[in-house]
């Protein structure tokens, strides 16, 4: 059984994606940002960035304990190494996979989230900030779509795999972030390939119903949050 600390944001929805395409068994445990729950003791035990997601195999194979993983990108090579699905065997197929995988962590996340912030949760609003993010974010879009050209399927080649599921859900949210997939036409029609796999439409919905009403993100804890003031906490979602 997989235990996947959990809530609904687009690092979370890879692991739910993937745990619905592989079938692995897996239950989610909420932990609320807005409440202060990735501060908790518990929950830097499991990870220590005070980020989600995270997960806890409570039966690793070759393992005699439960293993407790954190960051996305390390819990998907876990779950495809487990599952033995969406992480090709072959040297240069692996090798490229792994490879736009990290782009997607180092690369494509960081900086839509930093736009997404400056744009859309920052109270204030500095021009040079969304401006400088928002250039990196269509910069990034546009390596995207270059590569889904030169393979015409899927981002690391003619099968779909980990690292598609680590840019689909970034990718969702252009609407929110005031881009356009018209701009980029190989991601748009990777895009509606992706969205139309029912595993991916159950990871997407995946704990949106038990999740409950979550408090307002507001004050002491809002600075907290967003690392603004002493101390450097950063939002909880990696």
């Amino acid at each position: 059984m997989i235990e996947v600390l959990y809530g609904p944001t687009p690092n979370v929805w890879k692991i739910t994606i993937m745990l619905e395409e592989t079938r692995l068994p897996y239950r989610l445990t909420p932990v609320y940002l807005s409440r202060g729950d990735q501060f908790e003791p518990d929950f830097l035990a499991i990870s220590p960035n005070n980020r989600i997601p995270a997960i806890i195999d409570h039966a690793p194979d070759g393992g005699d304990r439960p293993l407790a993983i954190f960051e996305s990108g390390a819990i998907l090579l876990h779950l495809a190494e487990k599952s033995g699905r969406f992480l090709p065997t072959e040297l240069y197929a692996r090798s490229a996979t792994i490879q736009w995988l990290m782009w997607q962590m180092a690369g494509l996340g960081p900086m839509l989230g930093q736009h997404g912030h400056f744009q859309l949760y920052a109270e204030e609003k500095i021009p040079y900030a969304i401006d400088r993010f928002r250039g990196e974010a269509k910069r990034l879009y546009g390596v995207l779509d270059r590569q889904l050209t030169a393979t015409g399927a899927y981002v690391a080649g003619a099968d779909y795999t980990i690292a598609d599921i680590a840019c689909f859900p970034w990718i969702m949210t252009h609407k929110a972030q005031g881009l356009s997939l018209d701009d980029w036409p190989q991601v748009q029609r990777w895009f509606a390939t992706l969205r139309a796999r029912p595993a991916l439409q159950r990871g997407l919905a995946a704990g949106r119903e038990s999740y409950g009403d979550a408090p307002p993100l507001e004050g002491a804890m809002r600075r907290k949050v967003f690392g603004i003031g002493a101390g450097g906490d950063s939002r909880g979602e990696e």
